[in-house]
């Protein structure tokens, strides 16, 4: 079993920044990408970013250039830097540890709130 904690979302002004941070426990050796999802009311949920154990990242068309995924292995902690914020980044973001032959692992959310 894996667990994540996400934390730092909030309320934020467009054009404000924010850090998501996920740190990770348990059965996490198995662990070959993480990333960062997010769900809006009424609407499905949507990559955002991912990172795979080595350093190659995937960035959902809407945030490059804004957003940045890092990861410190020796905190087992996932971040995503959230820069230029856009109120229709509004959701709540999920965390996830993708599991080799195991599946997904997600968080438990956090909400972000962008205003205008």
């Amino acid at each position: 079993q894996v667990q994540l904690v996400e934390s730092g979302g909030g309320l934020v002004q467009a054009g404000g920044s924010l850090r998501l941070s996920c740190a990770a426990s348990g059965t996490i050796f198995n662990i070959n990408a993480v990333g960062w999802y997010r769900q809006a009311p009424g609407k499905q949920r949507e990559l955002v970013a991912t990172i795979s154990n080595g350093v190659s990242t995937n960035y959902a068309d809407s945030v490059k250039g804004r957003f940045t995924i890092s990861r410190d292995n020796a905190k087992n902690t996932v971040y995503l830097q959230m820069n230029s914020l856009k109120p229709e980044d509004t959701a709540v973001y999920y965390c996830n540890a993708r599991a080799v032959f195991v599946g997904d692992y997600w968080g438990q959310g956090t909400q972000v709130t962008v205003s205008s």
